[in-house]
């Protein structure tokens, strides 16, 4: 009789739930999600949240095929040599093979008086405070969004449509990922939405208080809610558990996702850093990762040497409210076109594009193995040797 192989997915985020579902091929593979909430939520949703236009929470009896177990609890130590990990609220779990899904979060709040006085926005309980405080808060009252990605953005203009006075501070360029013909439709559709922009690298916050944020240049601005979007880091539990990661706390893996530490853990989505070079954080990545690093377990299960992650960018899409939105068209090394759609064609994709990062995970619970993504098999090679400085072909 063959033995059972338990696998502990840590996360149920877009790369946990994907590759918890892409396991259950085999019937001989056990599955454990630990997640901290009883509920799926999909975080391209969250500014969604805030402007109350949905309520960015799924079921995960929606999301999660049948047969996998779902504890609900935080892990506080991975015992690689003992394969178990601790929980917060006491006891263990004990795993064949662990899968490192454990996301991301906000980041930068070390500017003075951001972690007393901004809101974050990266996780649903901070989604759900911040909605609460707008709740609460004169419609007129000066908002401030910090950070310039899609989130500031979507956040920015979500409020701003429903008529709030709400200025985006950038600290850089708007939308730095998007071509600059794309930057430029970004800066119509705010000013339509009468969103104050604040670019270039003096108009970084440098200190935030109960009324204002303080910016490099001097400036003092009122800000009755300050919003902090500028960057994502990630929980340190890799860190804590004496396995290596990069600079930013993400697990240092092969580019077969498994960990450099120990071939019975890989990693996926947000957390994972495979030679060192991460890819961009992004759902899209997330559960395309979240798939890879199941083959690779169901690989070693099988006794077959895991292939190295293979993964290009077809395109980023930001929202502009509920009427319209940017869809910019990417080339395979994930950078931008000048091709892009805009208006209500870019709405509707954007639309589609949150919809599908749901959908993608319900398909692959009813049918594991159906998922599939856009594959490059040039660029990352070419970074990969780069990185060496050498010529040679990379090594899974």
């Amino acid at each position: 009789m063959s033995k059972n192989t338990d696998v502990v997915v840590i996360g149920g985020g877009y790369a946990g739930v994907m590759a918890a579902n892409r396991l259950m091929q085999r019937d001989d593979v056990t599955v454990t999600v630990i997640n901290p909430r009883p509920v799926f939520v999909p975080r391209l949703r969250l500014h969604q949240l805030v402007g109350g236009t949905h309520d960015a929470v799924v079921d995960y009896q929606e999301v999660l095929a049948e047969g996998i177990r779902l504890v609900v609890d935080s892990v506080t130590r991975i015992d690689a040599a003992g394969r178990s990990v601790t929980l917060a609220e006491g006891g263990t779990v004990g795993y064949d093979y662990l899968i490192y899904a454990v996301g991301s979060g906000s980041f930068g709040l070390w500017v003075p008086g951001a972690a007393e006085f901004a809101y974050p926005i990266a996780t649903l309980e901070a989604a759900q405070r911040l909605r609460s405080v707008l709740y609460d808060t004169p419609v007129r009252a000066a908002v401030t969004v910090v950070g310039a990605g899609p989130t500031g953005i979507e956040t920015a203009a979500e409020l701003a449509e429903q008529g709030r006075a709400v200025t985006l501070i950038c600290g850089g360029a708007l939308g730095p990922y998007l071509h600059p013909r794309a930057r430029r439709t970004a800066h119509k559709y705010l000013a339509q939405l009468g969103v104050g922009v604040l670019e270039g690298p003096d108009a970084s916050v440098t200190a935030v208080t109960r009324e204002a944020v303080e910016l490099g240049d001097g400036r003092t601005l009122a800000s009755q809610v300050t919003i902090w979007t500028a960057g994502f880091g990630v929980p340190d539990l890799a860190d804590r558990s004496g396995l290596r990661t990069d600079a930013a706390g993400r697990l240092l893996t092969d580019e077969t996702l498994t960990s450099v530490d120990d071939e019975r853990i890989v990693a996926a989505g947000d957390s994972s850093a495979p030679s060192d070079l991460p890819f961009r954080m992004s759902a899209y990545a997330a559960g395309c990762l979240g798939a890879h690093a199941a083959d690779t377990v169901l690989n070693r299960i099988a006794g077959k040497q895991p292939a190295p992650i293979d993964l290009s960018f077809p395109a980023m899409c930001i929202s502009f409210g509920r009427r319209t939105g940017i869809f910019q068209l990417a080339h395979k090394d994930d950078t931008a076109m000048r091709l892009y759609l805009s208006g209500l064609a870019g709405k509707k994709l954007k639309e589609l594009s949150c919809a599908f990062s749901v959908k993608h995970l319900v398909t692959e619970a009813r049918k594991p193995g159906s998922h599939s993504w856009p594959k490059d098999g040039k660029h990352r090679p070419m970074l990969l040797q780069a990185q060496r400085g050498d010529t040679a072909a990379p090594v899974a």
